[in-house]
């Protein structure tokens, strides 16, 4: 495959961004929106190829660089065969945006084992085997920009999500963890956190639990994937140089 080029002008010109999960809702906003900066995104998916060369074609519609390519994000070898490619076609990494997650919400006492460990392996493992292997070209560079997509239900816990939520606590500590192992070679490494946000998770939500959750919600609405985007753009920008191990949460204050 020929090597493409990013954008001459924008605050990531020229810079290499992997997106995992990035073919829909949140992934998928991050990763237009770090192409439209000027950075070659490479699209990560699992499920619809479909759905991830939509998103493509839409970046190279307004202008920018995509790839798709795909990896389960869970298996260990598969990660490393993927960095491996993507290596290989641009000679570097300076983004990873570990987004791709899911969820199998279900009573404590009524959860599955194959529940249980499914979310852990997408979001926790997941998280921390794109890491493993991005990490050690961003050593070799002595840079690199890593944001991790936590929620705030790793902060305060949530009925029916005990995978789900200790998932996301765990990327908070894979997070300030990775922060200081990487932070001397000039690697950064933050998390964010969504509120309720406008994606499938939510769409699925009845109206009674929607009111609910915005009542807790002092901005009184949901957020959109474009506000989360929007945070991993900065984090992942030369503006965000001297911020890590941090957790910024767009959550329209949500949690104070």
């Amino acid at each position: 495959m020929m090597e493409k080029k990013g954008r001459t002008g924008g605050r990531l010109a020229g810079r290499v961004a992997v997106v995992t999960g990035a073919s829909r809702g949140i992934g998928k906003a991050a990763a237009k929106k770090l192409a439209a900066q000027g950075a070659i995104v490479v699209i990560n998916y699992c499920g619809s190829a479909e759905c991830a060369e939509k998103a493509r074609a839409e970046i190279e519609g307004d202008g920018g660089k995509a790839v798709c390519m795909a990896c389960d994000v869970s298996d260990y070898e598969t990660c490393g065969a993927f960095i491996k490619e993507v290596l290989r076609q641009y000679g570097r990494i300076d983004i990873l945006v570990n987004n791709a997650g899911i969820t199998k919400d279900d009573l404590l006492m009524k959860m599955t084992e194959e529940e249980f460990d499914r979310v852990i392996a997408v979001n926790l493992k997941g998280t921390f085997n794109m890491i493993h292997f991005t990490s050690r070209q961003m050593l070799k560079q002595r840079s690199g920009r890593i944001v991790n997509l936590s929620s705030v239900v790793g902060m305060t816990g949530n009925a029916g999500q005990v995978n789900y939520a200790a998932s996301k606590a765990g990327v908070i500590g894979i997070t300030r963890s990775a922060a200081r192992e990487l932070a001397s070679r000039g690697i950064t490494v933050n998390a964010v956190a969504p509120g309720f946000i406008e994606t499938d998770m939510t769409a699925v939500l009845s109206e009674k639990v929607r009111e609910a959750s915005r009542a807790q919600i002092p901005l009184g609405t949901f957020g959109t994937a474009d506000d989360v985007a929007n945070a991993v753009v900065f984090l992942a920008s030369d503006e965000a140089g001297y911020i890590t191990g941090q957790v910024l949460q767009v959550d329209g204050g949500m949690v104070m």
